[in-house]
């Protein structure tokens, strides 16, 4: 990126905004990552909006990116501008049982509140380790519920406008919607919950918590399942059936808690993780026939 189109960038936001050269491995889950060229953590809609047209305009690759759980980016970095949705937009606001989210704000931080504030509807998702935009972006979902159970709009930039999708319009199924399908950016969520009982929503954000340290390496960098349910299976249960759970390369791990986790045990690379990744993969395919697909973005360059 040439310096007078940094200058130029410079020159239409606050310099607050825009850092170089940083290592995505601090803002993604599985904390890997090499540098960004641009850094950019916006604090408005129409600043969202200027970036995306200032990227388009200049034909500069653009990632955004929100909690990164869900995110492995190469050990190369990113060339280009990334747009970083996070805390600077994440403001949350209820108005009787409907709960209005910026894109950043933490799914952990909106049942939060709506747990304060009596509503149900969201426990299931409370430990899902992402952002608002980006469980709209993949239809997030665990425990039997998705956020197409609980969301009524999305404000959106698509193709360049700033407009608002009803459910319908935002296409949700399993881990896709059409904000994926358009390369749309989320910028804010309503969801519709219901009373309940403050007592009972808190048990059961409990025991879903519960049941995730149970079953989850919690206490390891990772992408959460790091594979799609393939249809008729569970990913986890191929992996293990390949006797993979433990498999390592360099400080990648196949988690021995849970096989559909791939785990940073420390001090792996990018490059550790995507290789086995693709060892999983063949592995099932050679012993089940069932083709896993990654779940998890690739940004970046990756060696076969």
């Amino acid at each position: 990126m040439s310096a007078t189109i940094i200058e130029q960038l410079f020159g239409v936001l606050p310099a607050a905004c825009i850092r170089r050269n940083v290592f995505l491995r601090d803002y993604t889950s599985m904390r890997v990552g090499g540098p960004a060229d641009i850094f950019i953590e916006p604090e408005t809609d129409e600043q969202v909006e200027l970036v995306c047209h200032f990227a388009r305009v200049h034909s500069i690759p653009l990632l955004l990116l929100g909690n990164g759980s869900n995110t492995l980016v190469s050990d190369d970095g990113f060339r280009g501008i990334v747009l970083h949705i996070g805390s600077r937009m994440s403001a949350i606001s209820c108005d009787g049982c409907v709960i209005t989210a910026q894109a950043g704000a933490l799914l952990s931080t909106v049942a939060r509140i709506a747990a304060e504030h009596g509503m149900t509807g969201f426990e299931c998702l409370a430990g899902i380790p992402g952002s608002t935009g980006g469980a709209v972006c993949m239809n997030a979902g665990a425990y039997g519920g998705e956020m197409k159970d609980v969301i009524v709009s999305a404000r959106v930039l698509a193709d360049g406008v700033i407009k608002t999708l009803a459910l319908p319009e935002l296409e949700l199924s399993y881990r896709h919607s059409a904000v994926m399908e358009h390369g749309w950016t989320v910028l804010s969520a309503r969801f519709q919950l219901k009373k309940g009982d403050p007592a009972q929503i808190r048990a059961a954000m409990a025991d879903y918590a519960a049941r995730r340290r149970e079953k989850q390496p919690l206490q390891y960098p990772s992408c959460g399942s790091f594979f799609k349910r393939p249809s008729g299976y569970f990913a986890g249960a191929l992996i293990q059936d390949s006797h993979l759970k433990g498999y390592s390369i360099g400080g990648a791990q196949v988690s021995e808690l849970h096989a559909g986790f791939i785990i940073n045990k420390g001090g792996a690379t990018a490059q550790d993780i995507y290789r086995l990744m693709r060892h999983v993969q063949n592995t099932v395919l050679a012993d089940s026939g069932v083709e896993l697909q990654p779940e998890v973005r690739l940004i970046g360059r990756f060696d076969p």
